[in-house]
């Protein structure tokens, strides 16, 4: 009896482990030019078996990029500005702080590329926040939302990250494969505080359709994060025998719908 206890430990701690995923959020959405932002990296299992938005540990900072690119086009690296809000080694999470330098839309992005046992795990998570000379007159200009970054496996923007959200407001999605839009793909769009549920959740989640496209219409403000998976069986190499990508999106949703012009 401990012997299988202990064989299905094992197999329920290494099912977690390839369910979680990684995700960056700023503590606001708009903010003042010169005003200060904190990027947080996190690393949770709202994976496909766990699905919420908790933590589950510390990622290693080693296999990731974190860096902010700005409404010019210029591109920050946070990385060795990170600082660590746990006492122990695999508690808490990453953050840091980031000036804005100047008005408009920013992106933050996070990478990850590391082997997982015998898989490789390829890892891409955005966030935005704007950044204006007033917050009486909100201009959204700055970075392109809805431009794909490149990344293996990604979610692209198809409405604007800060205006115009809030609850009634539709967020829409892109999801790209190689560069290409992948069909039936499951997307969550899990809000804070709240657990999925098992199988396929008709209230948080779609699938996209023959363009990659996922629309999902918040009903109250939250955090909420857009999350996708995609497994190739025949992506294999030195050490691994599949390749397990995901991508992360998250949306601050205000309680009321936050119009800018």
């Amino acid at each position: 009896m401990r012997r299988f206890s202990f064989l299905f430990l094992l197999l329920v701690s290494a099912s977690v482990a390839h369910a979680h995923d990684t995700w960056v959020q700023t503590n606001t959405n708009l903010t003042r030019v010169g005003d200060l932002v904190h990027v947080d990296l996190m690393l949770g299992n709202h994976g496909n078996e766990h699905r919420d938005f908790k933590l589950a540990s510390k990622i290693s900072l080693d296999p990731c990029t974190l860096s902010v690119l700005t409404p010019s086009g210029e591109s920050y690296d946070l990385k060795p500005d990170l600082i660590d809000t746990g006492y122990a080694p695999k508690e808490g999470f990453w953050s840091a702080r980031f000036v804005t330098g100047a008005p408009g839309l920013h992106c933050v992005v996070h990478t990850l590329d590391t082997l997982h046992r015998t898989t490789r795990a390829i890892k891409s998570s955005k966030t935005y926040f704007l950044a204006s000379d007033s917050l009486d007159q909100v201009s959204s200009s700055g970075a392109d939302f809805d431009a794909p970054l490149g990344h293996p496996l990604e979610l692209v923007l198809q409405s604007h990250p800060v205006r115009n959200v809030g609850p009634g407001q539709p967020i829409r999605v892109q999801v790209l494969y190689e560069g290409q839009p992948l069909e039936d793909a499951r997307v969550s769009f899990i809000p804070r505080g709240q657990a999925l549920a098992e199988g396929f959740d008709k209230e948080y989640e779609r699938m996209a359709d023959e363009q990659g496209l996922a629309s999902f219409t918040p009903r109250e403000g939250n955090y909420y994060l857009v999350v996708v998976h995609h497994r190739a069986h025949d992506q294999k190499g030195d050490g691994y025998d599949a390749t397990a990508y995901s991508a992360t999106l998250a949306i601050f949703v205000p309680q009321l719908c936050s119009c800018c012009e």
